[in-house]
């Protein structure tokens, strides 16, 4: 399949690089030609004079350019093919309406994590996709990290556990790695520590045989440090602070 991009921004030139490790033939078109040219020459790519002559000459589109963009871009270009967006905010009715109501379209939500090929991706499509592309589509999408097929109205709740979440688990363990920085370890050991203990507490709920409340159990033990802890957590409201700014992050992800 000859796969075109149009927009070539930092996530799709993330999605690029675990596409350029499967079968498909890619080529790119950016906000001008020049821009084109610059962008393909470093991906080591090759690039349409235009956005409608990449579409002209391509079996699969996807569209990395920003939401408040898509009006402008696309209002003037006539499309053939299967779409995919990877823009916050932007509906699959509302892509219908842009691009015409009779193609096969998709709808992905990467996080930045496909920069090391383990994004973690949402992905919703509409009534016109059938079998054969939608498992396409998929070996795509798992080319640079793993895909969740959800519902589009679940849409704003992923983009919060899944897009942003990064950011806050980042801000967890700089704290982590401050206190450890604190009580006297130099803040680049603490950060190693504290990053590879995240990591494999991670794989571990992965291996799918124990849920988190059964490994805090088996962590703490009765008067100890690990409970004395954990108690000055939700003291100090842990579990209401992560609720709430999921709830904040969905709330403006539905205003978008």
């Amino acid at each position: 399949m000859k796969i075109g991009f149009i927009g070539v921004g930092k996530m799709a030139s993330a999605i690029i690089q675990g596409l350029k490790e499967t079968s498909h033939e890619l080529i790119i078109s950016g906000s001008s030609l020049e821009r084109s040219k610059e962008i393909a020459e470093q991906l080591g790519l090759a690039y349409a004079e235009s956005h409608q002559a990449l579409i002209d000459q391509t079996d699969f589109i996807i569209l990395g350019i920003k939401p408040q963009m898509f009006e402008s871009v696309l209002q003037d270009l006539q499309f053939h093919q299967p779409l995919m967006s990877i823009a916050a905010g932007i509906s699959l009715a509302r892509l219908e309406e842009l691009v015409g109501q009779n193609l096969p379209l998709f709808r992905i939500m990467p996080n930045m994590n496909a920069q090391i090929l383990k994004s973690t991706t949402g992905l919703c499509y509409n009534g016109l996709v059938d079998h054969a592309l939608l498992l396409s589509v998929k070996e795509m999408t798992d080319s640079f990290g793993k895909t969740f097929e959800i519902a589009e109205k679940d849409f704003d709740t992923f983009t919060a556990l899944a897009g942003s979440s990064p950011a806050y688990i980042y801000l967890f363990i700089e704290a982590m790695a401050m206190a450890g920085l604190k009580n006297g370890l130099p803040k680049d050991k603490a950060l190693e520590i504290i990053s590879q203990t995240v990591q494999a507490s991670a794989q571990q709920l992965l291996a799918g045989q124990e849920k988190p409340n059964d490994l805090i159990d088996k962590i703490c033990s009765p008067g100890g440090t690990t409970i004395t802890g954990l108690m000055e957590l939700e003291a100090q409201g842990l579990s209401h602070a992560i609720s709430s700014a999921i709830d904040k992050t969905i709330e403006k992800a539905k205003q978008l």
